[in-house]
């Protein structure tokens, strides 16, 4: 009788430890809304979403980032929509990548980041929320209103390009990340015609490429953000193939993941 009991509350234990587990599961969101880029399937016909997306298996996808989250426990989603407090309360790491430009938008008119959604983000963040903020370079993402929501946290897009690397001279796109870095181990980085950013309050510089900070960490509220002046961690440069073995992208990304989902989780 007792050796039921037992074996009947450790079942009820386990229950318990895993449901719990199931419901900490870490949810990392990826905007297509303010990045909404489609092009048209060529067997199908039908308009499909691209660049910087979890679907994209194209070198400029981000099918093998969304693998990584996923190898570490994460649920990956993607919002088509601005975010609101709804969405957001679903979500501990929301992602917002390459803001579109007019050209690049589908229907030729990009959705702009409105006072609404920064005031949802903002109060996210406060609560806990880990908030990823990636640029590109003058030229090619919209800086007006995504710079609107960044200087929220203290940090700033420069309407810029460094890092510029001529056809295969790869080593014009190297990043070199000292010992001690809060994100990184010492490593070499590979990161092309990156936008330089500026911080101020409590922003924290983390990366440079020709002198320039091009990276920052906010700690604000409960939550942090993450900027990036360049979506760095995409297939073409994670997969193996195409970079110098001593670039190290992989591994950074996968570093760069766990610390992510470590932020959601620090009380």
């Amino acid at each position: 009788m007792t050796k039921n009991i037992l074996k009947i509350f450790a079942l009820g234990t386990l229950l318990t430890f895993s449901f719990s587990n199931a419901q900490q599961k870490p949810k990392v969101v990826l905007d297509n809304f303010f990045n909404n880029e489609k092009k048209e399937n060529k067997e199908t016909k039908a308009l499909e979403s691209w660049h910087y997306t979890w679907n994209d298996t194209t070198n400029g996808g981000f099918s093998l980032l969304g693998e990584i989250f996923q190898k570490q426990g994460a649920e990956i989603s993607t919002l088509t929509t601005a975010p609101t407090k709804k969405d957001l309360k679903n979500a501990n790491i929301y992602i917002i990548v390459d803001a579109d430009i007019d050209k690049e938008a589908y229907g030729g008119k990009a959705n702009l980041i409105d006072t609404k959604s920064i005031k949802n983000l903002v109060k996210w963040v406060e609560k806990g929320g880990v908030l990823v903020l990636m640029s590109n370079d003058k030229g090619n993402s919209e800086f007006e209103n995504f710079n609107k929501l960044a200087e929220k946290f203290g940090i700033h897009f420069n309407e810029d390009s460094y890092n510029r690397v001529q056809k295969r001279e790869f080593e014009q796109g190297k990043v070199i990340v000292s010992s001690g870095n809060e994100v990184f181990s010492e490593q070499k980085l590979y990161m092309k015609e990156v936008a330089t950013i500026s911080v101020k309050n409590s922003a924290k510089e983390l990366l440079s490429a020709e002198g320039k900070n091009i990276a920052a960490i906010a700690k604000i509220g409960k939550g942090t953000v993450f900027a990036l002046g360049d979506p760095w961690c995409y297939n073409e440069y994670i997969d193996g193939k195409k970079l110098p073995a001593d670039f190290t992208n992989e591994q950074g990304t996968e570093e760069w993941v766990k610390w992510l989902l470590k932020q959601a989780f620090k009380k």
